[in-house]
């Protein structure tokens, strides 16, 4: 006989879904917690997304929770819902793995990061720490001491990187709610390559505090999700100043979840041309056309200097990751993946000044295409230039030259990243191959611009986040 706790199914059901059955009483946050769990033990061992399952932390927090309700206590927007995060996330108890061996030998940590206790405070249920690219400089989802988290549309094709444990876990319906990280599109990149949604909010919208860093003046933290909703749902959960991190913005939350219903109203919607229609596959610019023809946009904008924007982004990246790990270089460097370490070690050696001129540069960069937000609220572009490709590929080809796959998956994501704006990667099908993403664009502190117009696509059908078929 079916009751409550056999009723559902989380892998197939948004956080949305799961935390209203949690809350009228079809479901409980204990049955949640063990479908989940029974989940990833069936199905993780071909994706390898998590590296840390936490089943007794998630299975008290579940019993604390339905007692919670079985007293009539207030409960969260997220009350019941699994997730997972990154494992550059600090978790109590646990050394901060980063992705890397070094890493391992650090002591446990003594909180949680910041995120994930206003996760938890609004009811959601931590169920473990995901796979990444070492210390975040990855865009594949490859990791030399963890193995590669695989597509799970595809077990052949990459995940997507550095947050690639966190789209393969929303991918394969591990979890509904995944955090990740991006510095030049760690957060896009795996969300186009498993089929879901994931949101980069602005640079210092959310805090980082307890999150292993790699780029300061670059990292973002955000979700991933099933989901407009659902990252609707995170985002506004975690947002909030915190005097821990010292670019976190003191601005007052601004919830984007009641702004989705809006609609496009009168947002004015354009798509990138020039560099961002070119130097990649045709279906990538297919993805982008397809999007634009359902929201009926004919417009066109070119962001100035993109191509040295991402230029400018690749030196401070190298240069900044390089001095976060001089230490680390020195005195174990042949506990590095090889090729993170070459290119830390590369970025040891620029030139101070070229560094410094990246930053004017990424001033002047920053103010020009600000000033296309004046004419236009919200922007398209391609989020990869590809589809995923082949797990171990070392080359692709993009408009007839063989190019490095590593260096080259985030030629659209980094000059959106570099001047922190608001981005959310919507999963484009248009056909029953590998999913494609598209990046709507919006200006700073303008997330729920970019929600609206991705639930407004996720609403007419055009866009959505199946789970894989494993």
């Amino acid at each position: 006989m079916s009751g409550p706790d056999t009723m559902h199914d989380p892998s197939t059901m948004t956080a949305e879904a799961l935390a209203t059955a949690f809350r009228d009483g079809t479901t409980s946050a204990c049955a949640n917690v063990a479908a989940t769990l029974a989940r990833i033990a069936r199905v993780d061992g071909a994706v390898n997304a998590f590296t840390d399952i936490l089943a007794a932390r998630a299975q008290a927090r579940a019993e604390a929770l339905d007692a919670a309700r079985g007293r009539g206590e207030p409960l969260g927007p997220l009350a019941g819902v699994p997730f997972a995060v990154k494992n550059l996330f600090d978790i109590a108890g646990l050394p901060t793995r980063a992705g890397a061996k070094i890493n391992r030998d650090r002591a446990p940590a003594e909180r949680d990061a910041a995120l994930v206790r206003r996760m938890e405070a609004a009811g959601a249920i931590l169920v473990g720490g995901l796979n990444m690219g070492e210390y975040a400089y990855d865009f594949t989802g490859e990791n030399v001491h963890d193995g590669p988290t695989r597509n799970p549309h595809d077990l052949g094709h990459m995940s997507g990187g550095s947050s690639g444990g966190s789209g393969g876990a929303v991918g394969a319906g591990l979890v509904p709610i995944a955090l990740g990280s991006d510095t030049n599109g760690s957060i896009r990149v795996p969300s186009t390559f498993c089929g879901c949604f994931g949101l980069k909010p602005t640079y210092g919208r959310l805090t980082r505090a307890g999150s292993f860093p790699f780029v300061g003046s670059l990292d973002h933290v955000g979700p991933m999700a099933r989901s407009v909703t659902d990252l609707a749902l995170s985002y506004d959960a975690m947002q909030g100043p915190d005097p821990d991190d010292p670019v976190a913005t003191t601005r007052p939350a601004e919830p984007a979840l009641s702004h989705l219903t809006n609609g496009l109203g009168n947002l004015r919607v354009a798509v990138a041309g020039g560099y961002f229609a070119r130097g990649g596959d045709a279906e990538a610019f297919a993805a982008v056309a397809a999007i634009a023809r359902a929201l009926g946009v004919t417009r066109s904008v070119a962001i100035p200097e993109a191509a040295r924007a991402r230029a400018a982004a690749y030196l401070i990246t190298a240069a900044e990751g390089a001095a976060l790990h001089l230490d680390r270089l020195r005195t174990r460097g042949e506990d590095f993946d090889p090729a993170v370490r070459d290119r830390l070690i590369a970025g040891a050696m620029i030139p101070a000044p070229l560094v410094e001129r990246a930053q004017r540069f990424r001033r002047w960069y920053r103010s020009a295409v600000l000033d296309l937000f004046r004419e236009v609220d919200v922007i398209l572009a391609p989020a990869t230039p590809c589809r995923a490709p082949r797990s171990g590929q070392a080359t692709f080809v993009l408009d007839g030259v063989t190019l490095p796959v590593r260096a080259n998956i985030g030629v659209f994501t980094q000059p959106i990243s570099f001047i922190g704006l608001p981005v959310v990667a919507v999963p484009v099908r248009l056909d029953d191959g590998l999913p494609l993403g598209v990046q709507v664009i919006a200006a700073p502190w303008r997330e729920d611009h970019a929600l609206r117009v991705a639930h407004q696509l996720e609403r007419d059908g055009v866009v959505r986040a199946p789970v894989a078929n494993l």
